[in-house]
């Protein structure tokens, strides 16, 4: 807390004037509002209540000008003194030396141009909402330049009340990212899909490689986890007889941090019964145009360096002949020892042991190709040891109908048609677990209980699992998911 400004709040207590009053101040206008309206409708505004912080002050003599943030933007304020007769204490002592940049103030008045052509709110009355206890982090202007305030990351991250107030456009990225659930969420609705919620604390995690995060229930005395995927529930209820459900679920994964990875993160997951992966691709397709379109109001995106164009069909490579293309020759032709000496070559570091075959080829693939796909691309087909939840590819049994599509280098979306032979998924389940008893921290547990669901028999079905952390960050053309999340999660706050 700011000991002047804690002196000025107690200054106001004896002005008989409550820094957080119980009062409500109702609105009926918001800056945006009056910029894009008047002068156009100027009746509108003869008469207008507004609310936000205190952004600026340009003290004169008997007037004096400021600048309100609301929710919706900036807009000027203009104050007279005379417009005070009755109270002038109002103006000259709490406006002009007790409000501090950063108060809620609630304004009353009427709309006008200045002489300078800007859109004004002329104050008649105003009340104060909250104090606001700290200084605020502003732009500071030399002759030379603008030095902007407040652009730590790690602050911006902790702090994230003051990176709203300070920066509008971490705003319009939040704003951004519900109007893309809520675009899916109308896509699937339309297509009668059911919106579900499952388990965040299950007895049994799965559906990922990843480890949990764990806690213990004291009345039940079980351990339990957070979930790291949705995918074994929802399966559960395709069993159970729904046709299309799914959900937007928040996973939990113990795991590092970095651009494009934080601890919770949010997917939405779908399940249609009667379909296949192919299938999926063609609405993943549909879905993404139209959400784009609805939310950039184009197909066209800009990522960094590149454009990205979503207009279907999206580029289709199969897992094997995408890196032999890369790598120049059929990595299922090479032994253990070779794959390892391909690694070292391309200066790609080994993955921690226990390691298998199968993981020296997927490092490859995520260090040689993955990087390459910029363009939307379904990479199909993926190896049967990388794919335990997904049915053994029709024409292939060493690899699975599944698909992964690719932009901008890295995996926005996971598909597949889902393994519904309860004996074959028995034995996948149960190799995982002979790699978890080998160290393997990542492999699946087994769940007796999903195999039993499957045993009652699941209809053929085709699932998909979308990021929409990574899909706020295309959209919003931010380069860490840090940036797209409200509260990501930080280091311990040092202390001074």
């Amino acid at each position: 807390m700011d000991p002047i400004r804690h002196s000025k709040l107690e200054e106001l207590q004896k002005l008989g004037i409550n820094p957080f009053p119980t009062e409500p101040f109702p609105t009926n206008t918001t800056a945006a509002e009056i910029l894009r309206y008047y002068p156009q409708h100027k009746l509108d505004f003869k008469s207008v209540r507004l609310a936000g912080r205190l952004w600026r002050k340009r003290l004169m003599g008997k007037a004096s000008f400021a600048v309100l943030r609301d929710a919706s933007g900036d807009i000027q304020l203009y104050f007279q003194k005379d417009d005070f007769a009755e109270r002038p204490e109002l103006y000259d002592v709490v406006f002009k030396k007790l409000l501090d940049l950063g108060d809620i103030i609630g304004v009353e008045g009427f709309v006008f141009t200045t002489k300078t052509g800007e859109i004004t709110v002329h104050v008649q009355r105003f009340r104060l909402l909250a104090k606001c206890l700290h200084p605020l982090p502003v732009e500071k202007e030399t002759e030379e330049k603008t030095y902007a305030a407040f652009t730590d990351p790690e602050l911006r991250y902790r702090m994230r009340y003051v990176d709203l107030m300070v920066h509008l456009g971490v705003r319009e990225i939040f704003r951004r990212r519900t109007a893309i659930i809520q675009s899916i969420r109308n896509f699937f609705n339309e297509r009668g899909y059911l919106e579900v919620e499952t388990p965040i604390l299950q007895p049994v995690y799965g559906g990922a490689f990843a480890r949990p995060f764990t806690t213990h229930h004291h009345a039940l005395n079980m351990e339990l986890f957070l979930r790291i995927s949705n995918e074994l529930y929802l399966k559960r209820l395709i069993v159970g007889g729904f046709v299309g459900v799914y959900e937007f679920s928040k996973d939990f994964r113990n795991e590092g941090i970095d651009r494009y990875h934080n601890p919770e993160f949010t997917q939405v997951e779908l399940y249609v019964a009667y379909q296949d992966y192919l299938w999926m691709m063609e609405l993943v397709e549909k879905l993404l145009e139209r959400t784009v379109q609805e939310v950039l109001g184009s197909l066209k995106v800009v990522w960094g360096d590149y454009e990205v164009d979503f207009t279907a069909p999206f580029a289709r490579v199969q897992y094997y002949e995408a890196l032999q293309k890369v790598v120049g020759q059929d990595v299922r032709k090479l032994s253990e020892a070779e794959l390892l000496h391909l690694l070292d070559a391309k200066g790609i570091s080994r993955p921690e042991p226990p390691f298998e075959r199968i993981d020296l080829i997927s490092q490859l693939f995520d260090k040689l190709v993955e990087p390459t796909l910029i363009a939307p691309t379904f990479v199909m087909d993926y190896p049967v040891e990388l794919s335990p939840l997904a049915k053994a590819h029709r024409s292939d049994p060493s690899l699975t109908e599944r698909f992964e599509l690719i932009v901008a280098g890295k995996e926005l979306a996971n598909a597949y048609s889902e393994l519904n032979d309860p004996i074959d998924q028995r034995r996948r389940l149960e190799r995982q677990a002979e790699l978890r008893a080998a160290g393997g921290l990542e492999a699946m547990p087994m769940d007796e209980d999903f195999i039993r669901a499957l045993e009652y028999g699941m209809p053929p079905t085709a699932g998909l699992g979308l990021g929409i952390d990574r899909l706020t960050m295309l959209l919003c053309n931010v380069q860490s998911i840090q940036e797209v999340l409200l509260f990501p999660l930080l280091r311990p706050e040092r202390e001074e």
